[in-house]
């Protein structure tokens, strides 16, 4: 009896890294749990065949992604039929499940190769204990990167709660300056890596060079964080007098489309949200994703005259808003910029207005490029019509990648993807903004993991960010990953309730400095370069594991053949 609890005992043993994991991101949100927990599991695929290590991984990667998505079925109560949301929750668990087996698969087998001590048809390998180091040091950590690019990109991408991400939150992320999110997941692999070392040296007898794998990781690490620092600390910029821009935040908390409409009047919400910003005479003011559409469309004449009504308000000169809008017979998911505000006052319905016979100064639009399938558009809709009926919010059109005069703005989900902000740094964008509406998922933690994933590229890029979520989270992120968020009493971020929030946020300097002051900005490594060095080598090694496994299979034919 006591022998079948001790192997039940073992079984649950074998969740554990998988609950660790969930534990580093929201809600439980101990960031530094990540640098441990998946060492047990490393330790499996270097002692085990490929097969155990698949299942194992894949189980572990199951839960975490199980419970990491926990605020899917927050969708039911705005209207989602639960046996679709369920089926996608579990479905989108086990796919991005597949990642993490395929990782232990790989894994095991790299490690044969490490432990192979020849046969009668191959000789043994000349330097062995090389080969552990390269599979510590190398193949480990590039297989978890490329595989999470592959996610991220693979089917229009799942772009979310890459390992390296606690790291990042917790201001631990200045390697993401270098290689993006990606190499802090590396650091993180490196990390559970060196510890299952130790376990395996605690375990058996090992060689004098040994150490090696504790010695080299931990100056590989350091050197990386030395150089993210040096790459932060040059890219991000410095005051100067001229390039610190103010801006008021707006959180909202209107319900999303799945809900009635609702009876408060937006003008006196809006009125007593502005209130509290007004005195600080903000730069810019920021309103979330679909904030204009409760007044019709982006572009129509009454969200004009709702921004004019702001900027007077408050004194700000410009005002970023998201809504929808429709153009030459095709939807779009926008953002607008109004700048030059002010004129006479008018009325909007019962509310005063400032309203101008003539069309505010400059007005420049964007839309959303990265669009969320089966939400904002259907796969296939445009080629079958029939199918636009099943959007929820109608069948949109992405638009062309642009900047908003100096703002680089990303709606929605956009702010996950990294290739699309880096190419907005690149445009030479001043800052970022993103806005959101996560109100399809409230009452869920999705808002707050959302949020996280937004800190990621403001070190990638080197780049304020400005983040304003209809429901949260609201705040800015400094290029160094500080994050400053609108909170509640608690110290959480403030979520499903309304707030305003006012910040200072430094522009990136245009105008490069003499040497006795500092550096001259300029972008980032992983803005410059991008994915292409972790695509290029990736590729590689699995090129190499793949002409390993024909050399073998080709010098044993040979060799029974003869």
């Amino acid at each position: 009896m006591i022998a079948d609890f001790l192997k039940k005992l073992v079984k649950v043993f074998w969740l554990l890294p998988g609950l660790l994991l969930w534990a580093s991101f929201p809600p439980v949100a101990e960031k530094t749990d990540c640098v441990f927990a998946l060492a047990p599991l490393l330790w499996l695929a270097r002692n085990r065949d490929a097969k155990t290590s698949f299942k194992k991984w894949f189980v572990n990667g199951f839960v975490f992604w199980f419970a990491t998505l926990s605020w899917m079925p927050a969708i039911v109560k705005n209207g989602g039929p639960w046996p679709l949301v369920v089926l996608g929750w579990g479905a989108l668990a086990a796919y991005c499940a597949l990642y993490f087996g395929a990782f232990g698969w790989l894994s095991s087998k790299v490690w044969a190769w490490v432990k192979d001590e020849g046969t009668a048809w191959r000789k043994p390998p000349r330097f062995p204990y090389g080969r552990r180091l390269f599979a510590i040091l190398v193949a480990e950590p590039l297989l978890w990167c490329g595989l999470e690019l592959l996610r991220s990109r693979l089917f229009g991408g799942f772009s979310w709660n890459h390992l390296g991400l606690p790291l990042v939150n917790a201001n631990l992320g200045s390697p993401a300056a270098l290689g993006g999110v990606y190499l802090v997941s590396a650091v993180v692999i490196l990390v559970n890596g060196t510890i299952a070392g130790i376990a395996e040296r605690m375990m058996r007898r090992t060689t004098r060079w040994a150490s090696l794998e504790t010695l080299i990781p931990f100056l590989l690490v350091l050197g990386l964080y030395a150089l993210g620092e040096g790459a932060v600390f040059c890219s991000a910029p410095f005051a100067d007098g001229s390039n610190e821009l103010h801006v008021a935040m707006v959180q909202r908390n209107f319900p999303c489309v799945f809900k009635p409409a609702e009876r408060e009047d937006p003008i006196a919400v809006y009125s007593n949200l502005l209130a509290n910003v007004a005195y600080t005479r903000p730069d810019l003011v920021v309103l979330a994703e679909s904030a204009l559409s409760e007044f019709g469309a982006a572009d129509s004449p009454r969200s004009l005259a709702f921004a004019r009504w702001v900027s007077k308000l408050t004194g700000a000169r410009e005002v970023i808003a998201g809504g929808g809008r429709f153009a030459d017979g095709k939807e779009y998911n926008s953002a607008i910029l109004f700048s030059g505000l002010g004129g006479p006052s008018g009325r909007l319905g019962d509310a005063p207005l400032p309203i101008s016979p003539s069309p505010l100064p400059v007005t420049r639009i964007y839309d959303k490029v990265h669009l969320v399938p089966f939400g904002e558009f259907i796969p296939g809709d445009k080629w079958i019509t029939a199918l636009q009926k099943l959007a929820p919010v109608g069948s949109c059109t992405p638009g062309k990648l642009k900047l908003l005069d100096r703002y680089g703005v990303a709606i929605c989900f956009e702010d996950t993807d990294s290739a699309q902000m880096r190419a907005l740094a690149r445009m030479d964008a001043q800052c970022l903004v993103f806005i959101t509406n996560d109100s399809w998922f409230s009452d869920s933690i999705e808002a707050e993991q959302h949020a996280w994933q937004s800190v990621a590229r403001a070190v990638e890029t080197g780049l304020s960010v400005v983040r304003v979520g209809n429901s949260g989270v609201t705040g800015t992120i400094s290029p160094r990953g500080v994050a400053n968020w609108l909170v509640g009493a608690d110290g959480r971020p403030l979520v499903d309730v309304r707030g305003t929030m006012c910040e200072s946020v430094l522009l990136k300097n245009e105008v490069p400095y003499s040497p006795e002051q500092r550096l001259p900005p300029f972008l980032t490594p992983y803005t410059l370069v991008g994915d292409i060095p972790l695509s290029v080598s990736f590729a590689l090694l699995i090129l190499s594991m793949v002409l390993v496994k024909y050399r073998d299979t080709y010098e044993k034919r040979r060799y029974l053949s003869m």
